[in-house]
């Protein structure tokens, strides 16, 4: 390995933790959520706290006998984004 591939290679090594720490400060800057596992990559979005609609809980509670959950825009009407990294393997059994 020569000189140049070594400095390389150790300024590769020092802008991941970098990158991933500027990632994490920006998701949370913005109100995303992120998930990540073998199978696959989440981002979502999550309630504004300062929102004066919902006042960070998400959404309110409507109806009588049988209430459902409103979401609130906030959060309810942004993009979710999912990359599938590896296939979930196949059940060998029924789940019953």
């Amino acid at each position: 390995m020569t000189a140049r591939h070594l400095r390389a290679a150790l300024l590769l090594a020092a802008a991941v933790p970098l990158a991933a720490a500027t990632a994490a400060a920006t998701l949370r800057a913005s109100h995303l959520k992120l998930y990540a596992d073998r199978h696959r990559i989440e981002i979502t979005a999550r309630p504004r706290p300062d929102c004066p609609r919902c006042h960070g809980e998400g959404g309110w509670w409507t109806g009588g006998t049988f209430p459902e959950m409103e979401a609130c825009g906030c959060w309810s009407d942004r993009r979710e984004l999912r990359i599938r990294l590896l296939p979930i393997p196949a059940w060998n059994e029924p789940p019953f």
